[in-house]
């Protein structure tokens, strides 16, 4: 086993330095080969995969990849440019099964959940140890774009691509997930499909009652599209603690810095998570025109109040890590010249500071019952949706991917990712760390939304390299 070990690590350490050699082709009596080969006594390449004559290309097939960026995005409930593709619909049902079809090409062994996360794996050859797995999500909001997500996915299928034309053994298994419903579109729940994943009980249960606008059910939902068939009972999806022995994620930054700082790659350190209010006032309507202003209980009024308070409470907070966002703000009855007597508010804080983001939290309780109280008005719904703790990339998958990016000369920084993804619920299970490219101004969630094919090939190639490094401990 020592000596079959020795032969694998020798094999990887020549695949990483022709891999960060950028060589595409060589001849079957390269002199570097050669000598490799005759020291070892094992053949650099696998003799049932490849002509002995020659030792294939460990390049990223660009013009395939992003050939299937541009097929997945047709499956959209809007026009292009924009995607729209939302958990169980149809455009959703046909994009999974495109994928699969793609994971079936790339010899990964496919098998789906109760909520439809799909697993593809590549066997290594010690498969009774955890292992490494990468992926993430096709899913869409409305009027989004087609990179956000799918890069993670269809990137990773590449990366497998590039290990299996290598000749590359893992020695831990590989395994690629595609999440379901990290948007929280239809059921206001993201990263629904990781959350379960991580052992989420409370989530698992709250989904028997849940229903999207129209008053589907999840569980309708999900049997409409194929899942959630046999039972109710949605705990089946959970994974134990060390189901994998590290994750990583490859994504657009979705964010401007790396393309304004002309970096190749960002390396996540940690990811900041929110935490998600539902806030409800009651006042008193009547005619605009009619109820002079000291009479008045306006609900409309008392939101407003409570959404500058929001950002005034971040602003206050002294971190440029901390943010808020009014989200969603809806007034009844919603008439130019009646008086709101109610209001409804959705509010999304975030921080990489667990304790300084409740804090804000609380204090936008306080502001809360402090405006209805001063505006004489009901606060009838203060609800903490989630509250999600931070998570910190582990430090070992770090190392790896910096000595990816470095072995392949790419640029590349330090950062944290201050959007959430289905890594921070991973990193309930599993050592974590995510791999970010550069997107056009930082655009994300609309049609604008763009990564070039160079900058898609190089995260590709630091995933695959990652991979590789992880699957050999």
């Amino acid at each position: 086993m020592a000596l079959r070990s020795f032969h694998v690590d020798l094999r990887l350490t020549f695949f990483l330095f022709c891999f960060c050699s950028s060589i595409s082709s060589h001849n079957a009596q390269d002199p570097t080969t050669k000598t490799m080969e005759e020291f070892s006594g094992y053949p650099i390449h696998e003799v049932e995969s490849f002509p002995s004559t020659s030792i294939p290309s460990i390049s990223v097939d660009v013009e395939t990849l992003q050939r299937q960026i541009e097929e997945l995005s047709t499956f959209s409930d809007t026009p292009a440019p924009s995607v729209t593709r939302i958990l169980y619909s149809e455009k959703d049902v046909l994009a999974r099964r495109y994928m699969k079809n793609l994971m079936g090409l790339s010899g990964l062994s496919i098998r789906e959940d109760a909520v439809g996360n799909i697993f593809g794996r590549w066997d290594g050859y010690e498969p009774e140890l955890a292992a490494v797995a990468t992926g993430s999500h096709i899913d869409a909001i409305p009027y989004a774009g087609k990179y956000d997500g799918v890069v993670g996915v269809l990137g990773a299928i590449e990366a497998i691509n590039v290990l299996r034309r290598s000749g590359f053994k893992p020695k831990r298994s590989l395994e690629l997930i595609l999440f379901t419903s990290e948007e929280p579109t239809r059921y206001g729940i993201g990263c629904l499909g990781s959350r379960l994943v991580s052992g989420n009980e409370q989530l698992a249960n709250a989904l028997k009652k849940t229903v999207d606008s129209q008053n589907m059910s999840f569980l309708d939902a999900a049997r409409s599209a194929g899942y959630a068939k046999d039972s109710e009972d949605l705990s089946t999806v959970f994974l134990k603690k060390g189901s994998y022995s590290a994750f990583v994620e490859l994504h657009i930054e979705q964010g401007p810095i790396l393309e304004e700082e002309g970096t190749s790659i960002g390396i996540v350190t940690a990811i900041a998570a929110p935490a998600s209010l539902k806030v409800e006032f009651e006042g008193n309507g009547g005619h605009a025109g009619a109820v002079l202003m000291p009479h008045r209980n306006d609900a409309g009024l008392a939101a407003a109040e409570l959404a500058l308070a929001v950002e005034k409470h971040v602003v206050e907070s002294g971190s440029i890590d901390t943010v808020g966002t009014v989200g969603i703000l809806e007034l009844h009855p919603g008439a130019i010249n009646s008086i709101p007597s109610k209001s409804h508010l959705e509010i999304d804080t975030r921080d990489i500071d667990e304790k300084r983001r409740n804090t804000v939290v609380e204090k936008i309780h306080q502001s809360a019952m402090a405006i209805a109280k001063n505006r004489r008005v009901n606060l009838s719904e203060f609800k903490i949706i989630n509250q999600d703790p931070p998570a910190l990339s582990d430090k070992s998958i770090i190392r790896a991917m910096e000595t990816a990016s470095q072995e392949l000369n790419l640029t590349h920084k330090l950062m944290i990712s201050r959007a959430y993804h289905d890594s921070l619920f991973m990193a309930r299970i599993s050592p974590m760390g995510m791999i970010f490219i550069p997107c056009y101004k930082g655009y994300s969630h609309k049609p604008e939304e763009y990564a070039s094919s160079e900058d898609i090939a190089n995260g590709v190639k630091v995933l695959a390299l990652t991979l590789a490094k992880l699957s050999q401990d």
